[in-house]
């Protein structure tokens, strides 16, 4: 892969490796008071994430929001109990309407008379059992396979942040280390444009082998000072990723040279399903798929029910109701009920046939997800092995463009040597070190993906 630091810096192919961390829109802080620094080891940062991060705030509410539905349906099984009071003043008494005949009037008459008094009140207790309900049982199944669900879903959240706090926890490390290489290169550069200046002036070497030099050592200048800003935007998307302020100072206590590759990774030779968390997730949406199709069967159980109730009314004439020394006249009843569905309209077996359709959707997604992992699980295998090659390769290369930049200046130094073998020599050494941080990135990344592909991040 060729690359061209003279036009990019950091090189454009090292820009497009970082592309998936260079979404975060970073806001300028002018004046802003530092807040209290931290110092992160890798999995420290993780930790730091899943407490703060707030995709995992919000998985954990609704976990918590879960947990709180089922004792909400648990309630609905347990006994209800209601009170009841109130007063009433009829400005006009009702009318009703008796036969003539009890007032001796003739056959088919009817007159109008007033009962009762204008002032009413009354004052109740009723309660009730659930004692059956198909409906009710399954359903508090269900809600607590809803609550495993939400448990791991927050899994897959903290799984997903891990994965992203690793790699850009990386990717500052990286480019720490790119950025020592560059002060390194403009040391070097430094020494070798003031020497040849000094040539030039004393009239030992050409204009141009003196401009060709200074031409070099630009380069290197812009390329460590754009580094330098990409640092600064690779904490913030570590920041960012594990949900802290980007005012906060944070350091890393990790080195790049700390990471270390797993050769057994790239010996397996299938997955297992059951190790992702995703495909965990599948299971336990299958078995809500069991239980809406249980749940619906049961619906069409009768129903049966306890209650009783118990309440005081009193009816005066004048606005006395709480006086005491007046009558009040007491009403209890106990009973049963049985509720049996006959004919809906066949909206239970539309229903039920919705359910039983639902199911197989989802018993569909089990050989859709198992295909997918085995080409997330291939892809990552061949983007592993591809890219530790590729970092093999920079590394030789890299450290062949050392020897021969050493080699170009001990000719110059003597005098066998050109000004130009020099300034080539430095532009391929440092091609070569840029495409061996890419290579190494991009390993780095190849890895952490093939760990997430196994199952092998566990939270």
């Amino acid at each position: 892969m060729k690359m061209n630091i003279t036009h990019s810096g950091f090189s454009v192919a090292f820009r497009n490796a970082l592309k998936p961390f260079l979404f975060v829109v970073f806001m300028p802080v002018i004046g802003a008071a530092q807040s209290t620094g931290y110092s992160f080891s890798l999995q420290q940062a993780i930790d730091y994430a899943i407490q703060n991060q707030v995709s995992i705030k919000n998985a954990e509410l609704d976990r918590q929001i879960s947990k709180s539905k089922v004792d909400e349906l648990i309630g609905v099984g347990l006994p209800q109990i209601n009170g009841k009071a109130d007063i009433n003043h009829f400005i006009e008494i009702p009318t009703s309407f008796v036969p003539g005949e009890f007032f001796g009037g003739s056959a088919g008459t009817y007159f109008p008379v007033q009962f009762g008094q204008p002032y009413t009140s009354s004052v109740g207790v009723s309660a009730s059992q659930l004692l059956f309900d198909g409906s009710y049982v399954v359903g508090l199944q269900a809600s607590k396979t809803y609550t495993e669900l939400a448990v791991k879903n927050l899994s897959q959240s903290k799984i997903e942040t891990a994965a992203a706090v690793s790699k850009a926890y990386y990717l500052v490390l990286v480019a720490q280390e790119r950025l020592k290489q560059l002060e390194s290169d403009v040391v070097r550069l430094k020494k070798l444009s003031d020497d040849t200046k000094a040539m030039y002036e004393n009239g030992f070497v050409e204009k141009i082998d003196n401009d060709r030099v200074e031409l070099n050592y630009n380069l290197v200048e812009n390329a460590r000072t754009n580094t330098q800003r990409f640092l600064e935007n690779s904490y913030n998307i570590l920041k960012y990723r594990m949900g802290m302020d980007l005012k906060t100072n944070l350091e890393l206590t990790e080195k790049i040279t700390d990471f270390q590759f797993d050769p057994t990774l790239l010996k397996r030779d299938s997955v297992d399903y059951t190790a992702r968390i995703e495909y965990s997730i599948l299971q336990t949406q299958y078995r809500l798929s069991e239980l809406d199709v249980k749940k619906n069967k049961f619906s069409r159980l009768p129903t049966f029910m306890l209650f009783g109730s118990y309440s005081a009314n009193a009816s005066r004439n004048e606005f006395n109701i709480f006086q005491s020394g007046y009558k009040w006249y007491p009403t209890a009843i106990v009973g049963a009920s049985v509720s049996l569905p006959l004919f809906g309209g066949f909206q239970k077996y539309s229903q039920t046939t919705q359910a039983k359709l639902n199911q197989q959707k989802v018993e569909n997604a089990f050989y859709l997800m198992e295909q997918g992992i085995n080409l997330e699980y291939n892809n990552a295998i061949t983007t592993l092995n591809n890219s530790i090659d590729k970092l093999k390769t920079q590394e030789k290369n890299r450290d062949l463009a050392r020897d021969v930049t050493r080699v170009s200046k001990i000719k110059y130094d003597q005098g066998v040597g050109s000004n130009l073998e020099v300034v080539d020599a430095e532009a391929s050494l440092r091609e070569a070190e840029t495409n061996y941080y890419t290579a190494l990135l991009e390993a780095i990344i190849a890895k952490i993906d093939l760990d997430v592909a196994l199952g092998n991040i566990k939270y």
